[in-house]
């Protein structure tokens, strides 16, 4: 069978706090790297998504000057290569890294260049956090709209989805549909179906996790015929106790019926994973072929917030990737 570590990959769903590399956090805050590992990976299975976010505690710590965030960045860029990564979006909060005086428009070009420092395409997408006031998230929204096209290709909405429900956000997503911000967002993961609807109703054009969409038809009906994309992450959704085993994972049941889903790590720290790790798992476990990990690299980058030439340019380059390997 082909390596999978050099299948090309597309990743849209990745949050760079966490996949801080565990030497580098080790590093800067000068403790016991076993100390931070536990502090930094969680365990295979947590009680819930609140369990998992305390994971990202300690990257909140580091991240908060420039020199760190260009470099947590430049990592992950290299990471990213090292894995097979032809194009990823990485999404994190900006706002959860002006603590120490940054602004916000300094937090975003540090990341940026960080990404720049190595030949890999890398765009941003800006986290709106659900714990956070309307005036906090309409700033990302803003920032989002200034480096539109600049490096940020989107805005989601991230954190506790079960303490705040999605449908409270109708106003937030209005405003970014206004200033034609595209978005995602975090839906069907911690809550249920009501999330997904919300997400759908708001203009969402993907779903990051989705993963309780098999819980009604009809909405499974509606992802499909609207060509919305399920933006999946196994490991994650194993850990956070969505699903309780790879085997049991509902994307088969997605891709079967024709929904369009992408393959995610979430979080290469957090969740201690790879994209060709999470490929293995779905191979061996659910039976895909590798043809069928191609075809969904390809949806994924049908549903890219890029332009329609930069997604041709980009699938032209995937083609002819898989040419001379398969």
């Amino acid at each position: 069978m082909i390596d999978l570590k050099k299948l090309p990959k597309v990743e849209l769903h990745l949050h760079l706090d966490g996949s801080v590399r565990i030497e580098t956090a080790a590093e800067i805050l000068e403790q016991d790297i076993d100390v931070v590992k536990s502090n930094m990976i969680a365990p295979k299975k947590c009680s819930d998504l609140n369990e998992y976010l305390t994971k990202f505690d300690y990257p909140s710590v580091i991240l908060q000057s420039r020199e760190n965030l260009e470099r947590v960045a430049y990592e992950l860029a290299l990471d990213l290569v090292d894995d097979g990564v032809i194009y990823a979006e990485v999404r994190f909060a900006p706002l959860k890294h002006i603590k120490k005086g940054l602004s916000i428009n300094e937090v975003v070009e540090a990341v940026l260049l960080g990404f720049s420092k190595v030949d890999i395409k890398i765009n941003l997408i800006l986290c709106m956090m659900r714990d956070m006031s309307s005036f906090d998230n309409l700033k990302v929204i803003d920032i989002a709209k200034k480096y539109l096209n600049k490096g940020v290709c989107a805005i989601d909405l991230a954190g506790a989805e079960a303490l705040f429900e999605t449908s409270s956000f109708q106003e937030l997503f209005n405003y970014a549909n206004s200033v034609e911000v595209p978005f995602t967002i975090h839906a069907g993961e911690a809550d249920g179906i009501l999330s997904i609807e919300s997400a759908i109703n708001f203009g969402a054009l993907r779903i990051g996790h989705g993963v309780r969409l098999l819980e009604d038809s009809s909405l499974m009906e509606i992802v499909r015929d609207r060509k919305i994309l399920l933006e999946i992450c196994p490991t994650s959704n194993i850990q956070t106790n969505v699903v309780d085993s790879y085997g049991n994972h509902p994307i088969k049941n997605y891709y079967d019926y024709e929904i369009n889903v992408s393959i995610n790590t979430d979080n290469r720290t957090v969740s201690n994973t790879t994209l060709t790790e999470e490929y293995e798992h779905l191979i061996n476990e659910l039976e895909f072929s590798v043809e069928e990990i191609v075809d969904i690299n390809k949806m994924a980058i049908k549903a890219a917030f890029l332009t329609d030439d930069e997604k041709m340019q980009l699938l032209n380059e995937y083609n002819n990737i898989i040419d001379c390997l398969l």
